[in-house]
């Protein structure tokens, strides 16, 4: 008898996991005892084993997909057995009369079989947005990397996906046809959805795709008091399941003025270099479709008559402006930005440190050390040191406690075109500076390339933001993400200076740096005391050494 496989709970704050690797795949022969799969939790990547001997007949989570505990992931059975209804719920439709016998009750399962389209007998897999960062609730196709009609391998690199951290790649888990794109370059798409088919070539992907939304019509197809006709009327409604391809995208009618157009509308008028605010549109509401596009005849715009004999001045130019689509790093900065502002109290520090003697320590070191060490690495350095003489500073707020972490990981803030991201390098307090140096450069230029993995930006306790380097004396930080950190640190240039002292002036070398802390974690005082150590650090560097 086929059995399914279910997320477990790994630990005791589990929500869902992460289907790090698949371990088998359909077809395979698994004993009790063998590694299925590696689950990644909340708190580490674990292995998952069998408990059941048998035939992998169905896999039904992605790699890098999430899913909550107690989801079916998998079923083992037999070869060939029929495994339809088990991912269905199973006894779900026993809901019926009180005739409890086999036969009657294999009946009514019967029905529920034929509710979720069958698919068994096409030879092809969909390909799904995935989930690639915590954050992520959907996908940008950035790129696709392959066209329909290509002949696919197991490994082979589908597109490149841009999510709400980075551009990353997806690959392809089935070897076959590229049969269909559901969804062009530049589209966004929800996590879970279909995005593509791979199969054999000629397979019937379009039932496929159509099962995919069917499951959600008969979880309401069973009316109350009329089982019987539940079943076939309430399966043949969702028939028309070209409209989420079109339909949806489609831009919802506001009232702030935004000119409504379909997205290949949009696009047909910019190829063609057409103001598409010169467009009437013939859609419900005024919409502009491809209609209006292809039909669109410009017309002379008539020239204003002089009122007198006089030439009168006029200005001309055309009025025009540009709307970008938000990307999903941009969402994701909107999201993290505006719940820090809701949800922390904070306010800023602000400290001149003389960095004269730094500027003389960087260039003795420099000269041995294998990595050039800039001054950001020198206070990220500092900022470790500090934290860990300062643990009230290393802390956030967690509603109902306080975690004051035992350990460093900062932030650093990288600017790449599609906005800020924040890499995190670890245990930075117990790195030399050359090691520190290098770190930040590798995770620099992968956050420039798009190239960092979900594990380089999680888990920051403190964040340093510099922009030293654009000219900036002096700025304020938003908190990066409060549910972490309670501080972060804005790093404005080196600036040479006159100061007095013993009422002589003398040239020097100040730096602005300004620690906007949480309130709720940390006060005024406790914030003070940190930036004199950091004060302390910088302007004695050899104490950073030791």
């Amino acid at each position: 008898m086929a059995e399914v496989i279910r997320m477990p709970k790994m630990s005791d704050t589990m929500e869902e996991g992460v289907i790090a690797a698949w371990n088998v795949k359909v077809g395979d022969v698994v004993k009790s005892g063998d590694i299925l799969a590696e689950v990644e939790t909340d708190k580490a990547t674990m292995d998952m084993e069998s408990y059941y001997d048998g035939t992998i007949l169905y896999i039904g989570v992605e790699k890098g997909k999430a899913v909550p505990i107690d989801a079916v992931i998998a079923v083992i059975g037999a070869p060939g057995e029929d495994y339809q209804a088990l991912l269905s719920g199973g006894s779900a439709p026993v809901a019926t009369p009180a005739a409890v016998e086999a036969a009657p009750v294999v009946e009514v399962a019967t029905p529920a079989a034929v509710a979720v389209i069958d698919t068994s007998n096409i030879k092809a897999t969909v390909v799904q947005m995935p989930l690639l960062s915590d954050t992520m609730t959907e996908g940008v196709i950035h790129k696709w990397l392959k066209k329909v009609g290509d002949s696919i391998k197991s490994g082979d690199m589908l597109a490149e996906i841009e999510t709400d951290k980075a551009t990353m790649e997806i690959e392809a888990y089935e070897d076959g046809k590229l049969l269909y794109i559901g969804v062009k370059e530049g589209e966004a798409a929800p996590v879970n959805s279909v995005i593509a088919v791979i199969g054999e070539e000629g397979a019937d992907f379009e039932t496929l795709i159509k099962a995919q939304s069917t499951p959600k019509a008969t979880v309401a197809a069973p009316a109350p008091e009329a089982p019987k006709v539940a079943a076939a009327p309430a399966i043949s409604t969702p028939a028309p399941v070209v409209a989420p391809v079109s339909a949806p995208v489609v831009e919802t009618q506001n009232s702030d003025g935004r000119i409504l157009a379909s997205p290949l509308a949009k696009s047909l008028a910019k190829e063609k270099g057409i103001n598409i605010g010169d467009i009437k549109g013939s859609g419900e509401g005024g919409r502009i479709v491809k209609a209006d596009v292809d039909g669109y005849v410009p017309s002379a715009k008539p020239q204003a008559a002089a009122s007198t004999g006089a030439p009168v001045p006029t200005s001309s130019g055309v009025e025009s402006f540009e709307e970008t689509g938000l990307t999903q790093m941009r969402k994701a900065i909107a999201r993290s930005l505006a719940d820090s502002q809701s949800t922390a109290v904070d306010f800023s520090l602000t400290m001149e440190i003389n960095m004269d003697k730094s500027i003389e320590a960087r260039g003795i070191m420099n000269e041995s050390s294998p990595v050039k060490i800039s001054f950001n690495d020198m206070v990220l350095k500092a900022c470790g040191v500090a934290l860990k003489k300062h643990p009230n500073v290393n802390s956030s707020w967690r509603g109902d406690s306080i975690r004051k972490n035992n350990h460093v990981h900062i932030g650093m803030a990288v600017a790449i075109p599609e906005g800020l991201i924040v890499p995190v390098i670890r245990f930075a307090d117990t790195l030399p500076l050359s090691v520190l140096a290098a770190t930040t450069k590798d995770l620099g230029g992968k956050a420039k390339n798009g190239k960092l993995q979900p594990a380089d930006w999680e888990g920051n306790t403190f964040t340093v933001s510099n922009l030293g380097m654009f000219g900036i004396e002096q700025f304020t930080s938003i908190i990066n993400n409060p549910k972490n950190e309670s501080c972060i640190l804005s790093v404005g240039g080196i600036k040479e200076t006159v100061a007095v002292k013993n009422g002589q002036f003398y040239a020097t070398n100040v730096m602005k740096v300004t620690l906007t802390c949480d309130h709720r974690v940390v006060d005024g005082a406790t914030g003070a005391a940190f930036l004199v150590t950091l004060k302390e650090l910088l302007e004695q560097p050899y104490k950073l050494l030791v």
